[in-house]
């Protein structure tokens, strides 16, 4: 449709007054549409991405076991030290109360020296076991100045 329809010029009247023209096809038809999906084939396979996970995660799992050897073994090693050490620090402790223990004796025959038949340092229950005494390391916790 080149023609340009004018008022008062000579030409087409009308677009009826066109020839009808029906649209076709070109010869030979068009070209077929691809409208199927095709996903191109790239990459490894399902399997290959399989195996190397899991050797991946056999690795990870690997250094992990060798993580908690380590931990394992300093927590050994610590355990020996300190298995070591346990004698002399019970001999320590053994000392510091002894020295609270007389201090505290003195401190009660100070106190009970006019009770009669106190003895300084009986067990007050009197069923013949021995407790141990509620001592600290705090100062002044026990009533010792």
């Amino acid at each position: 449709m080149t023609e340009v329809l004018r008022r008062g010029v000579p030409g087409m009247k009308s677009v009826k007054d066109l020839p009808v023209v029906q649209d076709l096809p070109p010869p030979g038809g068009f070209p077929t549409v691809r409208y199927a999906r095709r996903i191109p084939n790239t990459g490894p396979s399902g399997i290959a991405i399989f195996g190397i996970s899991g050797l991946i995660m056999g690795y990870g799992f690997y250094l992990v076991k060798q993580g908690n050897d380590a931990r394992k073994a300093s927590r050994d090693e610590q355990y020996a030290a300190r298995q070591t050490l346990l004698p002399l620090l019970q001999a320590e402790e053994d000392r510091r109360f002894a020295g609270v223990q007389d201090a505290y004796n003195a401190r009660e025959a100070e106190i009970m020296k006019n009770t009669p038949g106190w003895k300084v340092g009986m067990n007050v229950y009197n069923n013949g076991k021995w407790y141990p005494p509620c001592t600290s390391t705090m100062p002044f916790i026990d009533g010792i100045k």
